[in-house]
């Protein structure tokens, strides 16, 4: 401006003509000769160029008048002011002048230190100036991606880093928003080093904690960009898994953002899990563990640039803050399996629906039930990572999941089965939730449904042409696998709702003249025996280290009497199952390993047996239920197809009854059985 007026009051005087000009012996000032003089007095060149003298960097000036004093209009004066603005650095903002200086003329040299720490402490001193310099910088940056330019890329991401680094303000939004364009600008870009580049900043940016929240800011691009780099098929195996590792470290940024922040977009929304929660399990599948990479580096970024006007780029760069603080090493896989715990340790209740889904879809669409060791491994991770009090919330999708492939293959079905077993032993007490006699109706559905396939040899209980054929022994491994499943799941129960268990399994099975026979798809003898076995293979489980002290809530009648009817049956095997349920409930006190053996012993202290005196409730129970054991015992024995196994239980009931629940009268009875059976 000073420059301004004294052109145009020289021009009024008639010194000034644009016929002629002059320029200094420096070559870097030009200005108009003074009009009527061969050489311009020296101290008025000097008093006109005084103010640039001192300015580095100064090019040229041009300064036009007319010998006529005329009254320039205010446009024009704008027009010449950007002119000058334009050529000469000290009329720009002193906040590009700063960012300016931070970039060396040789990108190998790195990021100007003492310039950025000038450019820092203009920010913090002034930090309503934020968003023009994050703006300026996003210009820059841009220009230098258009233009292959990427040492400078590479420096100014590294001047960004720094300024959200030291930067807690009220504008830090307004500078962040430039910050996520230039992010977003190098991942779109389609070379590796810029992603990787743009995706370790986020990483940095998602760990600061902001000290405003953000009403309007989205990261719907950046779950599916790091979901998409998740799954790279780039040639190059060693540049595919350091993308891949970009990508999944971009989602963990993404969820430390978002994940406790309520003005942010919720990210446990169905659209962001249903793409974050597969590329997790895509490298959680795919990633061996082999020798760990090492980390991305600035330096490594740019060896991956093959643009010649890139060569040698960033040598010298020092690590940024969070590359030099990370000197660990992992391998995609643990990298993988970190980020889908942390995922789902920060899951709230009503969030476990919309993490889990998603790994179950993902096990449907590419066949992983069948493999089982996948399934299992997944669902350990997830077991362990959420709160315990969650754990029947996972339990009840895998039921739910279970029904709804009723008609899938047996070994899908089986898969589902065993990691529910695996899942089960992990969540202990919380495993089942409120709704216990449910979990086990379903179980004991998937049972049954399983035994009319095996029968019927299809699933829709026909043989037409066309129809999937089942394996039988598919079929038989299911069943086993429902079992301990059963049995692993009432493990986790207290004592009380395990007795509600055995009864309402025992109301499932089919009792000739007691329970009536279930509907089924292939009713017939053959069906009912093969229910029949199953079930009480499945009490069997459920009672295996039962342990009350009251004989009579733990053997009720509507129990007992079901379970004893089995024993004159003629099928040896269910006799065999029902006396296994006996000694498991009868045995409190591990005893009996001590009778496995038919054998005379005359010193029984050696067998070691623990005994207590018998209770109360105990001399009630055999009151009442006593000559009813004694019979059944009896009738055992006498029937012609019963096997060693059968004897064999039959003394460990007679040795338990006289040990756990014996008293004057008790073994007066069993003296007398045991002359009946000679």
């Amino acid at each position: 401006m000073c420059l301004m007026f004294i052109a145009s009051k020289l021009g009024s005087c008639g010194y000034m003509s644009n016929k002629r000009d002059a320029y200094s012996s420096k070559g870097n000032i030009a200005y108009s000769n003074i009009s009527g003089m061969q050489d311009p007095p020296v101290s008025l060149s000097l008093f006109v160029l005084h103010p640039f003298l001192s300015t580095p960097g100064t090019r040229c000036i041009f300064i036009n008048s007319s010998a006529t004093p005329t009254l320039r209009p205010r446009a024009n004066t704008e027009r010449m002011r950007e002119g000058v603005c334009g050529c000469c650095g000290a009329l720009r903002p002193r906040y590009k002048r700063l960012v300016d200086n931070i970039f060396p003329e040789d990108p190998e040299d790195g990021l100007v230190k003492a310039n950025m720490e000038k450019l820092t402490f203009y920010a913090l001193s002034a930090p309503e100036k934020l968003d023009r310099i994050g703006a300026y910088l996003s210009e820059r940056l841009s220009r230098d991606v258009a233009r292959h330019r990427y040492g400078y890329v590479c420096i100014a991401m590294e001047a960004l880093d720094q300024l959200l680094m030291a930067c807690h303000c009220q504008s830090i939004n307004l500078f962040v928003e430039s910050f996520l364009k230039m992010v977003r600008k190098l991942l779109e870009s389609d070379k590796p080093s810029l992603q990787i580049l743009g995706t370790n900043s986020f990483v940095k940016f998602a760990n600061i904690e902001e000290d405003t929240p953000s009403y309007h800011r989205s990261y719907d691009f950046f779950v599916s960009r790091f979901s998409e780099m998740c799954h790279s098929s780039f040639e190059d195996p060693d540049i595919r898994t350091k993308i891949r590792m970009a990508g999944i470290k971009g989602l963990q940024g993404v969820v430390r953002k978002t994940v406790n922040d309520e003005l942010q977009a919720n990210i446990w929304d169905p659209q962001h899990m249903d793409k974050i929660v597969p590329s997790l399990l895509f490298n959680l599948q795919s990633g061996q563990r082999t020798e760990r990479v090492e980390l991305e580096t600035p330096r490594e970024a740019g060896s991956l640039i093959t643009s010649t006007a890139a060569a040698g780029l960033m040598k010298d760069r020092s690590p940024s803050p969070l590359q030099a603080s990370e000197k660990e090493k992992e391998s995609p896989v643990e990298l993988t399996e970190r980020c889908f715990r942390e995922l789902l340790g920060r899951a709230a209740y009503g969030n476990i629906k919309n993490a889990v889904t998603p790994v179950l879809m993902h096990l449907d669409n590419h066949s992983l039930w069948e493999g089982k060791t996948f399934a299992v491994r997944c669902f350990k991770i997830i077991m362990y990572s959420i709160q315990s009090q969650h754990s029947h919330l996972v339990i009840q999708q895998l039921l739910g999941h279970l029904d709804a492939n009723s008609k899938n293959s047996a070994t899908v079905r089986a898969g589902i089965v065993e990691v529910l077993l695996e899942a089960a032993a992990i969540a202990a007490s919380g495993s089942v939730g409120p709704t216990v006699l449910e979990v086990f109706n379903t179980l004991l559905r998937q049972l049954r449904l399983s035994v009319d396939y095996e029968l019927t040899g299809s699933y829709d209980g026909s043989t037409n042409i066309g129809t999937k054929i089942i394996k039988a022994h598919e079929e038989r491994q299911l069943q086993e696998a429902v079992i301990r499943t059963i049995g692993s799941f009432a493990n986790t129960l207290p004592t009380y709702q395990r007795s509600e268990v055995m009864l309402f399994i025992m109301g499932k099975i089919p009792v000739p003249g007691i329970h009536p026979a279930l509907t089924s798809i292939g009713s017939g003898p053959e069906v009912t025996r093969m229910i029949q076995v199953m079930l009480l293979k499945s009490l069997v489980q459920v009672t295996a280290g039962f342990q009350t002290t009251n004989m009579l809530t733990a053997l009720p009648s509507s129990f007992l009497e079901p379970l004893l009817s089995f024993s004159l049956t003629e099928d040896p095997e269910l006799r065999l199952l029902v006396l296994q349920i006996l000694l498991s409930l009868i045995d409190r006190h591990d005893n009996t390993a001590k009778f496995s053996d038919i054998s005379i012993i005359s010193d029984i202290s050696v067998l070691k047996l623990k005994v207590d005196k018998c209770s109360r409730q105990d001399n009630l129970f055999m009151k009442k239920h006593g000559q009813q054991l004694y019979r059944h015992i009896y009738l055992g024995c006498k029937e012609p197809s019963s096997g060693g196994q059968h004897y064999e239980s039959l003394f460990a009931l007679l040795g338990l009854l006289s040990v756990e629940l014996a008293n004057e009268e008790v073994v007066v009875d069993l003296i007398r059985l045991a002359l009946a059976l000679q």
